[in-house]
């Protein structure tokens, strides 16, 4: 796969060169099938080449491809703000901003929210990731491999714990740091935003405690602070409903839109509060490729799929598969790293750990190659690399869904 014209900063997880897909499976270019459980990332909740996706694609290609929004609007941008608009399930009255990617919608949000308060600091959580941009790296609560060799970043920004389940930090200890944070770093009135994930992707699917985030909601609500929540990798069904923020019983200002938003095309989206959104000047949101038509339809395809009837009983067949394979093999006594089950619905990690509790990496390094050289591709996780994502597409076939867990049920029984 290797090619001298790819920077070696490009990193990439499975040395193979893939060549087509259809729904969870994937070929090589010497033709080899693989089981997909990477989902390039958790874009492809629909799978690889949906046909309503695809032939939404070729049929808005005879028509549009491209126009810039800000130039002239166009029938395709207008009709998905209106779509998405409906879809995410809050009781304001929603606007919003089509984007190229997650990352954009990220950055976008930050210059809303300073023009909406006045302010600059932002506040996110440690394992968080929004992207790999200058301004939204500094936001990621993680440095290695992102903010290496990059200088000083954008700012103010500063990280308070994350509360999970899956993580042993409780809502108390994150609400104490917050204290903390206003009385020694910072004044509460010069920060603009909190910015974070009802379920943290890159961290190892770890789910926020319902009690914290309904505490954080309250805050922000007495402080006049804008609730940003990254839906980037949790949203479009992943945890079985529309998006993960639902759980948590609490509505955000800003909601960052994007991987499977648009069945594989890039696009992306900042929605919320209009109030929000409309505080720049004209022409302070939007760039050439933002919304494009191609992508536009490939989203309002992948919307008329994502039914609630359609996420629930797709979230609802993955998670009881996981979770009903997890259990037989820690009743089983299958590994010796067999650790945690992370993560709800359909989105869901499986941790690696010695003994002793401490993150078994090399382990998971070995689990990445044993499984793609027996048909499975997985993506890794966890601040220590240590926690396998499960991303199959959600409307995986029952019967390949079990094929990928056979096989990662065997290489896990091999691990040394």
């Amino acid at each position: 796969m290797s090619s001298e014209t790819i920077s070696q900063s490009i990193s990439t997880v499975h040395p193979v060169s893939l060549s087509h897909g259809k729904n969870a499976e994937v070929w090589d270019t010497d033709g080899k099938r693989y089981i997909d459980f990477v989902g390039g990332i958790g874009v492809l909740n629909l799978g690889h080449c949906h046909p309503r996706v695809v032939e939404a694609i070729r049929e808005q290609a005879t028509r549009l491809t491209h126009y810039a929004f800000n130039a002239a609007p166009h029938a395709p941008y207008i009709e998905l703000m209106e779509r998405l608009a409906a879809f995410i399930p809050v009781d304001y009255p929603v606007s919003g901003m089509l984007t190229n990617s997650g990352a954009e919608a990220a950055e976008n949000a930050l210059k809303i929210v300073r023009g909406a308060t006045g302010r600059t600091a932002v506040i996110a959580f440690d394992g968080g990731f929004h992207g790999r941009t200058l301004a939204t790296l500094n936001l990621n609560g993680k440095v290695a491999p992102y903010k290496q060799k990059v200088g000083v970043l954008p700012g103010p920004v500063y990280h308070l714990p994350y509360p999970s389940k899956d993580n042993g930090v409780t809502c108390e200890e994150a609400l104490k740091a917050m204290e903390r944070l206003f009385s020694v770093e910072i004044d509460v009135n010069d920060v603009a935003c909190f910015i974070v994930e009802p379920v943290q992707g890159e961290a190892g699917f770890l789910p926020m405690d319902i009690a914290f985030a309904q505490a954080l909601r309250q805050f922000c609500n007495e402080k006049g602070i804008v609730l940003i929540i990254d839906e980037i990798q949790s949203g479009f069904g992943r945890t079985g409903q529309r998006f993960a923020f639902s759980r948590l019983g609490i509505e955000p200002d800003l909601i960052l839109l994007g991987k499977s938003i648009a069945g594989g095309v890039p696009l992306g989206a900042v929605v919320g509060r209009k109030a929000l959104l409309d505080n720049l000047p004209k022409g302070g949101l939007g760039g050439t490729y933002s919304g494009n038509p191609i992508a536009c339809a490939a989203a309002l395809a992948t919307l008329e799929e994502m039914t609630d009837a359609n996420l629930q009983a797709w979230g609802t067949q993955q998670e009881e598969a996981i979770v009903s394979r997890y259990a037989s093999w820690r009743s089983r006594g299958l590994s010796p790293y067999l650790g945690r089950l992370t993560g709800v619905g359909a989105m869901r990690g499986i941790e690696l750990a010695h003994a002793d509790g401490s993150p078994a990496s090399a382990q998971l390094t070995q689990l990445l190659a044993l499984a793609r050289e027996s048909g499975l591709l997985l993506m890794p996780s966890g601040k220590s690399r240590h926690i396998i994502r499960l991303l199959a597409p959600l409307t995986t076939e029952a019967a390949v869904l079990e094929e990928g867990l056979d096989i990662l049920e065997t290489c896990l029984a091999k691990l040394s």
